[in-house]
């Protein structure tokens, strides 16, 4: 299994990487650009996304990744201080959103255990 983690704050994207391990492999982007250049070479299991990025923001990364029939189907986690709707981004395959301000190391496990347990569970059935 393999995590993208695309956060333009260091000491955030290595937090996460922390929480996933033994959960995940992770790759930590700083920004959507380099994101995008290496998905095709290997595509994540799961993308934990920040909005606010250094140069193209996580909704330019969600319009590109949707634009795509093999990468349009990857779970994503949004991990913001934006107040977000996930309503409003069903479209774009947010599982989940995670506010900053308020969430714990636990959140993040725990929702990425989960979704990756069913990603998991409908590859076997593909199989």
């Amino acid at each position: 299994m393999l995590t993208y983690i695309i956060e333009d704050d260091k000491v955030m994207g290595e937090l996460f990487s922390r929480y996933l391990k033994g959960i995940s492999d992770t790759k930590i982007f700083r920004d959507a650009i380099s994101a995008i250049n290496n998905i095709s070479e290997d595509k994540p299991d799961l993308i934990l996304l920040d909005i606010l990025l250094t140069g193209p923001d996580g909704f330019t990364f969600l319009n590109e990744i949707v634009s795509y029939e093999d990468t349009a189907k990857i779970p994503v986690v949004i991990v913001s201080s934006l107040k977000l709707k996930a309503e409003k981004l069903e479209e774009y395959n947010v599982s989940r959103i995670l506010n900053k301000e308020t969430m714990m190391p636990e959140d993040v496990k725990k929702i990425a255990k989960e979704i990756l347990a069913k990603s998991e569970s409908s590859e076997g059935k593909n199989e």
